[in-house]
């Protein structure tokens, strides 16, 4: 067990405010940050620290990247919101771009990752009954347990954490929870004709870095092919380069029906996600049946074509693949006692403490923070290491000396 942390007094000033005022349904390290720069971020006593978590891949670009703030600023100072009572003159450039960009005919702009989840569930029972056949009301969607897509009502319906379900009832109906990475549990749940959709995330982030086993892909495909059940990857943090591929599924050469992405779609500057899908089904919803104020505002047009083209100008999805490589290695060389397990894929990855204070994972953290690199613990005894795309060899090497030294707070 460490000492405890006492922040210096201009962060206490802060985090106390933040306590007296705000909601308590978060629990951050004390640290209080007020700038940030490609891989780095600085606190409110100047302090450097290497970003390992980027806004949970929001922040792929890497902090307030230049041309993603150009784009920022000069459509800010044009134009930022017409809702889509009018059209507008960067919606259209945006949906050919991210169509063309990923190969779909169409897409729904919204704003936050869980409301393109919510998004995926509407679209896949509309096409349940309007284009499978579904008798009404009988739609299900098939999803896994140990699943993170979010925090609404109709999201958590299906999650298996108690601490997002405990008192929030009664839920919505219509899912079936089957174990992740199980392609028999899939083919047994998708003979049910009522199943409409399979949504799941191709790595499973929150539940700590959980990596299916080659293949798994494919097989999801060949089923949800076979069973006519619609194949949603949510791609929110596992899409746009994080996983060293543009997307996750890309490992395998797979296409789902229907790919949900946010976070890093507009480089962490401000809310933006996208639903994708074929015109079979997107055009199951008419005018009126869905939509959002600032979903596709033509702001957030212009960012997310840039943050799409600053992935690919930079290649970013291959120096995850490279740098990610890199990490687990030198991870294992280190060769602590101390940790249980290193998985991961890209620059996705985390690590299982292996300590018998259930704190264990927590006080490593703060300690790393200490030390100048900031990481946040998930499900208790699992740290995730999500960097920006753009970080290189020499600090990646820099970023393991940290977790090297921080290490010793165990001996």
């Amino acid at each position: 067990m460490i000492e405890s942390f006492h922040a210096s007094s201009a962060s206490q000033y802060f985090i106390n405010l933040e306590d007296k005022y705000g909601a308590h349904n978060y629990h951050p390290l004390p640290v209080v940050l007020k700038k940030g720069n490609g891989v780095f971020v600085w606190d409110v006593d100047d302090k450097k620290y290497f970003d390992f978590l980027s806004g949970y891949s929001a922040v792929n670009q890497g902090h307030c990247h230049p041309k993603i703030i150009d784009a920022l600023v000069t459509q800010a100072q044009n134009l930022t919101l017409t809702s889509r009572a009018f059209y507008n003159d960067q919606l259209g450039e945006y949906e050919k771009y991210i169509t063309s960009y990923f190969g779909y005919d169409k897409v729904l702009p919204m704003n936050t990752g869980v409301e393109a989840v919510e998004t995926a569930m509407k679209l896949s029972r509309k096409w349940g009954y309007e284009v499978k056949g579904v008798e009404k009301n009988c739609a299900k969607i098939v999803v896994c347990n140990e699943n993170f897509h979010g925090r609404t009502l109709g999201v958590i319906s299906y999650s298996t954490d108690v601490s997002a379900t405990n008192n929030f009832g009664p839920f919505l109906q219509g899912f079936c929870n089957i174990p992740f990475n199980d392609i028999s549990a899939l083919e047994k749940a998708l003979e049910d004709k009522n199943v409409v959709a399979f949504i799941f995330e191709p790595i499973q982030g929150e539940a700590g870095v959980v990596v299916p086993t080659e293949g798994y892909y494919k097989s999801v495909r060949e089923l949800c092919t076979k069973y006519n059940v619609l194949m949603v990857a949510d791609e929110i943090q596992t899409g746009l380069g994080r996983t060293g591929n543009l997307l996750a599924v890309d490992v395998e050469n797979v296409k789902p029906d229907i790919v949900i992405l946010g976070k890093a779609l507009s480089g962490g500057t401000l809310p933006i996600s996208a639903v994708l899908c074929n015109n079979q089904i997107m055009m199951t919803i008419k005018p009126g049946q869905h939509g959002s104020t600032y979903g596709g505002n033509p702001l957030a047009c212009k960012v997310a074509i840039t943050s799409l083209q600053v992935l690919k100008e930079e290649n970013m999805a291959a120096n995850a693949l490279s740098m990610g490589e890199i990490f687990r290695t030198e991870l294992q060389k280190i060769q602590s006692p101390f940790i249980k397990n290193i998985r991961g894929m890209g620059l996705l990855n985390a690590i299982i403490i292996n300590h018998s204070n259930k704190d264990a994972a927590w006080n490593l953290c703060i300690e790393m923070m200490q030390n100048g690199l900031l990481a946040k613990p998930t499900h208790g005894d699992k740290i995730r290491f999500a960097p920006p795309l753009t970080i290189n060899k020499e600090q990646i090497e820099n970023a393991i000396s940290i977790i090297k030294k921080s290490l010793g707070i165990f001996e």
